[in-house]
């Protein structure tokens, strides 16, 4: 049996013809999972790199910032990027928020969460860690987008990050053994517990800051 990305339905949950179920519907016409992986991941680093410049420190993030990031990475690749997800999805026996309320959660991140948390121009590295947490655990439990969201909150955090005036957070404390205590801390954040997850940014952002000054 193929082991699925997602469980999901709908017209987003459409596979690429001849990926055996492994790769999503796409502009590009990419049926193998490593091909789609590379592609991208350039995609990304080409507008982690550009986007920087295009928002200034003192700019309050939006959920319209947030999906022209999107469709900004995304957008070449699949015709739903910078869309809400119209499925409903699941990972690891998780499910995320219902499609039909995300319009109204996303209103709520924005005005529950970004106005107060952004600008991030505050440099105490603890306060960063929790702002950052808070911010990338309601937006993973939304998970407003059909595929992207885990690497669209890292970038979110990349530039709140630089707003407080640190370089490109550096997640390889988190890729290469925080797998399961980063899950552990997103299911806290279900209770508005945030605090295992401010303790990973805090990681990140002391790998960051140590990493700029070798």
């Amino acid at each position: 049996m193929t082991t699925r990305k997602y469980e999901a339905s709908g017209v987003q949950a459409e596979f690429e013809p001849g990926s055996r179920n492994r790769v999503l519907r796409n502009l590009l016409g990419i049926v193998r999972a490593r091909d789609m992986e590379v592609i991208e991941s350039d995609a990304l680093a080409i507008v982690q790199e550009a986007t920087p410049a295009r928002y200034g420190l003192m700019h309050r993030f939006s959920t319209s910032d947030i999906r022209e990031l999107h469709q900004g990475w995304l957008g070449r690749i699949y015709a739903w990027a910078g869309e809400y997800r119209t499925v409903d999805i699941g990972k690891g026996g998780f499910q995320f928020a219902h499609a039909a309320r995300i319009p109204l959660l996303m209103a709520e991140f924005e005005s529950n969460v970004l106005q107060r948390l952004t600008p991030c121009v505050d440099n105490d590295h603890d306060r960063l860690a929790a702002a950052l947490a808070e911010v990338h655990a309601e937006l993973i439990l939304i998970h407003p987008f059909r595929d992207g969201n885990g690497r669209l909150a890292r970038l979110l955090a990349v530039l709140m990050a630089g707003q407080a005036g640190l370089r490109p957070l550096r997640f390889r404390s988190l890729d290469w053994q925080g797998k399961r205590p980063y899950v552990a801390a997103i299911h806290a954040a279900m209770g508005r517990n945030y605090l295992p997850l401010a303790d990973l940014f805090r990681r990140v952002i002391d790998e960051t800051v140590a990493s700029s000054t070798q």
